[in-house]
């Protein structure tokens, strides 16, 4: 579980109704379904115009996602890699056929048969830099629609305010109801730039985010088949992939705290 998704997505909606709370108001005055209606329906609406039916319900699977924790230990891959380089530097490259349906790492055992097969290096180096990317790609798209989403939404609670002080403009004859008429159209703001701050624009982030780190593994698999296929040394792979690993891993420490 990524509890720093959960606990800041629970941080986030608690302090805004906490603070409601504490300024007085009740629970209640935030609760409008004619507001959510238009505020979530457009918003949806806005989606389904912005981006194909395949990507929306992409984004919508990978929800979980942003709550669970991308595995970032590469060594169990890494150990797997130099056990068939071993066997590849040993007895031939036709002999790693008969290991490879005790690959764990899917990625690594696609690759690897190409390597078997007699792909060229930059064949097959192509192949998975291609894979690399479409899969990259698809989760980044992922993480753009809610991004997207989250953009419509705070304009969309304003065009919710105006619905509301139109219908509140009908009711000057009564001064009684103009007050909480107002009250209750602002509400549909506070749903827009709500959602989209404290929900969609960071699920939108959290998606971008998780696809570049679930890419470090993949990386580490492409290094690994290319040295394979390139004869390396086992013992000189697995400096070289580590090395690759610790340089990669200092990088994203550096870019978080810059951040």
């Amino acid at each position: 579980m990524d509890l720093a998704s959960i606990i800041g997505t629970f941080l986030g909606i608690a302090s805004v109704v906490g603070g409601q709370v504490l300024e007085g108001g009740h629970i209640g005055q935030i609760v409008q379904g004619t507001a959510a209606l238009i505020v979530f329906g457009g918003t949806f609406g806005a989606m389904l115009v912005s981006f194909p039916t395949q990507d929306i319900v992409k984004a919508f699977k990978m929800i979980p996602s942003i709550y669970s924790n991308v595995n970032l230990d590469v060594r169990p891959v890494i150990d797997e890699i130099i056990k068939i380089a071993t066997i590849a530097r040993k007895e031939g490259v036709l002999a790693v056929e008969g290991q490879q349906q005790s690959i764990q790492n899917p990625l690594f055992k696609k690759s690897i048969k190409y390597v078997i097969d007699g792909f060229e290096p930059n064949t097959v180096k192509e192949i998975i830099d291609t894979e690399i990317s479409l899969v990259f790609e698809e989760e980044e798209q992922a993480g753009k629609v809610f991004e997207g989403a989250g953009g419509y939404s705070p304009t969309i609670g304003i065009i919710g305010a105006v619905l509301g002080l139109i219908h509140v403009m009908s009711m000057l004859n009564d001064p009684s109801k103009i007050g909480d008429g107002i009250a209750v159209a602002f509400v549909a703001t506070v749903y827009g730039v709500g959602i989209a701050n404290l929900i969609l624009i960071p699920w939108g982030t959290k998606l971008k985010r998780k696809a570049a780190q679930r890419m470090m593994t993949k990386e580490v698999v492409k290094l690994g088949v290319v040295g394979i296929q390139e004869g390396l040394n086992p013992h000189f792979l697995q400096e070289k992939l580590e090395i690759f690993v610790e340089e990669h891993m200092r990088r994203n420490t550096e870019g978080s705290e810059k951040k």
